[in-house]
């Protein structure tokens, strides 16, 4: 919240589980059955850029349930000094659970979460399904088509909520996907909605992929729990400290928008001779550094900013 000059009008909250696959015999060992090993299963809350949770959960819990107390923690810091923000919780299928679904209702979050298909679902959009498979077939290429309705499963949801469904064929096999929200009809169309606010969640999966493989978060090696979500947390302040100096350092350079994977081998895996004397410590770096001159701004705006504070 300290990066915006004023409250925006609206702000996305992210959320995803990932897979730290298990080696050893560590506290909370389980086998989930869509990774096919033993693992943990972290979970992110990103808003853009900004990672504002990472919590470590055993793989035999149900992301979905678990998310609620992030997020509730995380909405009541954000209100607390922005009460009229709009904001909107964005997530797959698994976070499709009433009960977090039922809490943003009753607290005006919004929420778009994907929706595993079904035969009723199938079902709900049979003529729709056909007349996309007819375009298909008719002009050899990949076809779509949207609808919205209202829907209510047998016995899981406690009330009638908005679903989109997203109908396409390619290659004479079906594409079809849901999803729910609280978003209403006339705020945007369809496929508006699927295209451009829903699949825009993929980017997460990135900054999810630096932390683990940049930033190695999944180094979960310890025995217990509670030392491996401390390895957790120390890999997520990294990531917050390299978006912090790309942010407020790297700007209109040749890092400006690098990943944290490059910003580690360009800028900070830097050969260095450290020389020791009573009165000073000198840093010897090497002439041929080939990003002198972004190490050089860099050093330069953050000594600004700390002459400024």
């Amino acid at each position: 919240m300290d990066q915006h000059e004023r409250a925006p009008a609206r702000i996305v909250l992210d959320v995803d589980a990932t897979d730290d696959r298990i080696h050893g015999h560590q506290e909370g060992r389980a086998f989930h059955g869509y990774y096919g090993h033993n693992c943990y299963l972290p979970l992110y809350v990103f808003c853009g850029d900004h990672l504002l949770s990472a919590t470590l959960r055993t793989a035999d819990r149900d992301p979905g349930k678990e998310a609620l107390a992030d997020i509730r923690r995380i909405v009541e810091q954000i209100r607390s000094r922005w009460p009229r923000v709009r904001i909107l919780v964005r997530g797959d299928s698994g976070f499709a659970r009433d009960s977090l679904m039922t809490w943003c209702e009753d607290n005006h979050v919004d929420f778009l979460f994907g929706l595993a298909g079904n035969t009723r679902l199938y079902d709900r959009i049979a003529s729709l399904s056909a007349e996309v498979r007819d375009e298909a077939a008719t002009t050899g290429k990949a076809a779509r088509g949207f609808a919205s309705f209202d829907w209510i499963t047998k016995d899981s949801w406690t009330r009638r909520r908005r679903v989109v469904a997203k109908a396409e064929w390619r290659h004479g096999n079906r594409y079809h996907r849901f999803i729910v929200t609280t978003l209403p009809q006339g705020m945007s169309d369809p496929r508006h909605l699927y295209e451009q606010i829903y699949c825009a969640r993929g980017d997460m999966e990135n900054r999810i992929k630096e932390c683990q493989m940049d930033l190695f978060s999944d180094r979960t090696s310890s025995h217990t729990i509670r030392a491996n979500q401390l390895r957790l947390w120390f890999s997520a302040a990294a990531y917050v400290l390299l978006t912090a100096l790309q942010r407020l350092a790297l700007g209109q350079t040749s890092l400006e928008t690098a990943t944290c994977g490059t910003i580690r081998a360009r800028l900070l895996k830097i050969a260095t001779r450290v020389t020791l004397s009573v009165r000073r410590i000198v840093l010897s770096m090497p002439d041929m550094f080939p990003c002198q001159h972004e190490f050089a701004l860099a050093h330069a705006r953050l000594r600004r900013l700390r002459q400024a504070i």
